[in-house]
């Protein structure tokens, strides 16, 4: 888990902890010994959470407390600073369930350690024979979010989206905006978009999902409903930053023609439909065309805006 020359590099993971009392010191215990730092953030549990982690005995070990529940977010941002002024060069986050392997670290720290990306992030759907395995309302949760995060993130290439097994150079995470990553559930969807903007390289790892009758209190389905709102307004953000305030390219052209193109076509078509449908009077073929154009237009438009923006994800130069 180590460069071949070099420093060795310090490796910490932060576990946000709530409700694990009883699976928390397994967690911990399966953490490889390559690490150094292992930072569980207690986000003000209800449970005996203070009592298991006071029988672990791994060096290792370091507990924060929140006096108030603020989220996985907000577990994760107090995890994060820590593990930064600790001087951790990377940083990865597991969950205090054992839901995510903690064997598997080194699989998410070794592209980061070799150059190859910035960050890393698991991908439960590498192996399609595991995907019958997952609970079938959170794969229908995740695949309806999973292109509106892609959308919001510019991170078209990663297949999992959603998954909340990361890693972090300690460098990328300097050049984030943490006042922008949501406390909450809609935590790993922010922390993607912001990774965004430091332009930092994305690479999936490979994960088996693991669910062994645990009870998830995030509703894919109302989870679908309450972050579309917040994933539309993160993709206009990120668009009118990247295209507009950063850059202007033939993308920004694109947007600029194919939005009110699609609009005017709609609006267009929308009235004469009512009009022809008051005054029973068949619009007529060039009226129909005008409206017909400027959609097929402004689509083909904004399609193409969005195979240039597919190629403009961060990327290593090589």
């Amino acid at each position: 888990m180590q460069p071949t020359n070099g420093p060795q590099a310090s490796i910490a993971v932060v576990i946000p902890a709530y409700r694990v009392a009883d699976r928390i010191a397994e967690v911990i215990g399966r953490i490889p010994p390559g690490i150094r730092h292992i930072i569980v953030v207690d986000d003000a549990s209800p449970d005996l959470l203070p009592d298991a982690l006071a029988k672990v005995s791994d060096p290792r070990l370091l507990v924060l407390r929140h006096e108030v529940n603020r989220g996985v977010g907000g577990a994760m941002k107090t995890g994060f600073t820590k593990a930064l002024d600790l001087g951790a060069d990377i940083i990865v986050k597991i969950d205090g369930d054992g839901q995510m392997d903690p064997a598997l670290i080194p699989r998410f720290v070794e592209p980061i350690l070799s150059g190859e990306a910035d960050f890393t992030k698991g991908n439960r759907f590498e192996d399609l024979s595991q995907i019958r395995r997952m609970p079938v309302l959170r794969r229908v949760g995740n695949l309806m979010l999973s292109f509106l995060v892609k959308l919001a993130s510019g991170y078209w290439h990663s297949f999992d989206p959603t998954n909340g097994y990361v890693a972090f150079g300690s460098r990328v995470l300097r050049r984030m905006n943490f006042g922008r990553l949501a406390d909450r559930y809609f935590f790993e969807i922010s922390l993607l978009c912001e990774a965004y903007f430091a332009r930092a390289v994305l690479e999936d790892v490979g994960i088996q999902p693991v669910y062994a009758g645990e009870t998830s209190s995030l509703n894919p389905i109302g989870s679908a409903t309450e972050f579309a709102p917040r994933l539309l307004c993160r993709a206009m953000y990120r668009l009118l930053n990247r295209y507009f305030m950063r850059d202007f390219n033939v993308v920004s052209v694109f947007m600029i023609v194919g939005v009110p193109a699609v609009a005017f076509g709609g609006i267009w078509s929308a009235f004469h439909w009512l009009k022809s449908s008051r005054t029973q009077i068949p619009a007529t073929t060039g009226t129909v065309m005008i409206g017909t154009l400027a959609i097929v237009l402004g689509f083909q438009l904004l399609l193409q805006a969005v195979v240039l923006d597919v190629g403009n994800a961060p990327r290593k130069h090589r």
